[in-house]
């Protein structure tokens, strides 16, 4: 049975998503968790595009041992080099060099005739082949290019060196039928196809992402690039967890599997969304909350009597565990460490003391400790660690008529206290305005938004923020039970990151 490939681009083409900043320690976990899912392909990011960027692919391909990682160039010798020396050490390290090729793209994005396209994407992909053991070329805006120029210049480039041709719908522009036919077209009309891999990239714009890349499938491609939950710029790319599980539920009509390991793939989804804060709709195929719910009678009635009337996925296939194990204030230590190694947690000796100890903390406020819960402590923990510029010590806010009154205590960049008190017409305006006087710049709240871990009156409140510190734009999260609490912490926590972002960077300047 034949393998399809699978090219995750959530860490690239993911992290392009509007109000998505991931910094290098989230990457890093991310990726992490994505050779866990077997991905064939991480995509890592753009190496030539900041030296922020360029240093998260770096450590990624230094860090990733059983995917291949790979990084994105555009058809120019600065571009490949970058991408080289980010991934040179890597152990599996490949290129993914793009061109625009339709009307639109060469006439005002290149400004250049066809012949000029040919020319540059043959003299890069030479040139990458020099460095690269694989090369991956990628029409952009393929789907909108005239079919025999398209198969022109595929044949071009695989005579130059491409081992993997990737044809992206870069709009999201096409439907199922159409796609299929693109890839019949150029099975047929480029001599050379049997040499290479055939990869499909679709966006979402109008709906039919996953529809799209699972055509490309049925008609010859054997990679397919996709993200996590489905993120991406604008409406975002095809779902990885749905073209896995279609081609797993689907095997009869597919025939073509994968090395997705899909018991992986709900923990996966969970830290994608912790760490972008993008929230997974509840209706989302595959992840969504209510993808196994079932509240029509008939529905249950149904299920009661035989799971599959109702539900063709189980799930149990995609990692959702139907044996919640819950811990309270009388567990200990061995049962937390046990629980932890069942959530496939790999975590420290020492660092598991220190998360007893905040689970502790939170049983004497909660009486029941669910997997979400001590997920959101692991992450919260191992994420804090560096950025300790500026920590919470206390917080209070009260009410005088109309008016809210914040006390904010800060344990500041050098360890000094700093303590203010402000106003506002609400708790969180209040708050929110006592810490803006308490940081040393300039800085403003672009979003502000709140949802609960778990469920319960009980249930810790998760707050994400997006704020504007001296001129750079930069996400945060924070954890509690207080929600005004969880929003100080989520503020203070973009403010450190922003600060260690600006350090990394002086660093890499200066090394």
């Amino acid at each position: 049975m034949a393998k399809i490939k699978i090219f995750d681009t959530t860490l690239r083409d993911g992290e392009q998503s509007p109000g998505v900043n991931l910094n290098l320690s989230e990457k890093i976990l991310i990726a992490e968790q994505l050779e866990k899912l077997n991905v064939d392909i991480i995509e890592a990011g753009f190496p030539a595009a900041s030296k922020g960027d360029f240093m998260s692919v770096q450590k990624i391909a230094q860090t990733i041992k059983n995917s291949s990682v790979t990084g994105l160039a555009r058809a120019v010798q600065s571009d490949i080099d970058a991408a080289w020396e980010a991934l040179k050490d890597g152990a599996n390290p490949r290129i993914h060099v793009f061109l625009a090729t339709s009307p639109i793209h060469r006439e005002y994005k290149l400004k250049m005739s066809k012949e000029q396209v040919v020319e540059r994407a043959v003299s890069a992909v030479k040139y990458a082949s020099q460095k690269f053991p694989i090369i991956q070329w990628s029409a952009e805006d393929a789907c909108r290019t005239e079919l025999p120029f398209l198969a022109e210049i595929i044949e071009e480039v695989i005579q130059a060196g491409a081992n993997v041709i990737n044809i992206p719908d870069t709009v999201g522009y096409i439907n199922p039928y159409e796609y299929g036919k693109i890839f019949q077209y150029l099975k047929n009309n480029v001599p050379s196809i049997n040499k290479v891999c055939l990869s499909t990239h679709c966006h979402d714009d109008l709906g039919m992402a996953t529809a799209n890349s699972l055509a490309a499938i049925e008609n010859g491609a054997t990679q397919v690039e996709c993200t996590i939950n489905g993120i991406g710029e604008r409406a975002g790319n095809a779902a990885l967890e749905e073209i896995a599980v279609a081609l797993h539920i689907r095997n009869d009509h597919y025939k073509e599997t994968t090395r997705i390991n899909l018991k992986e793939i709900s923990r996966t989804s969970s830290l994608v969304s912790e760490l972008t804060g993008m929230v997974v709709p509840g209706n989302k195929a595959v992840v969504g909350r209510n993808a196994f719910a079932h509240e029509s009678g008939i529905h249950q009635d149904g299920v009661l009597k035989e799971k599959t009337t109702y539900e063709i996925i189980s799930p149990e296939l995609v990692g959702y565990s139907s044996n919640n194990m819950v811990l309270g204030k009388h567990s200990g230590s061995h049962a937390f460490k046990s629980r932890l190694q069942e959530l496939g947690l790999e975590i420290a000796d020492n660092d598991v003391k220190e998360l007893f100890v905040a689970f502790k903390e939170l049983t004497d406020h909660k009486k029941e400790i669910t997997d979400e819960d001590i997920i959101a402590i692991v992450l919260e923990k191992k994420l804090s660690k560096e950025e300790k510029y500026y920590e919470l010590v206390d917080v209070k806010v009260k009410h005088n008529d109309d008016i809210a009154e914040a006390y904010i205590k800060l344990h500041g960049a050098k360890n000094e206290v700093i303590e203010e008190t402000g106003t506002g017409s609400g708790s969180v305006e209040a708050l929110y305005n006592t810490l803006e006087k308490s940081i040393n710049g300039d800085v403003s709240l672009s979003d502000y938004r709140i949802q609960s871990v778990g469920a319960g009156r009980d249930a810790l409140a998760q707050v994400f923020v997006k704020v504007q510190f001296e001129e750079k734009e930069s996400n945060g999260r924070g954890l509690d039970q207080d929600v005004l609490v969880a929003s100080a912490k989520a503020y203070l926590n973009a403010i450190n990151r922003a600060i260690l972002a600006k350090e990394q960077i002086v660093e890499i300047v200066n090394s």
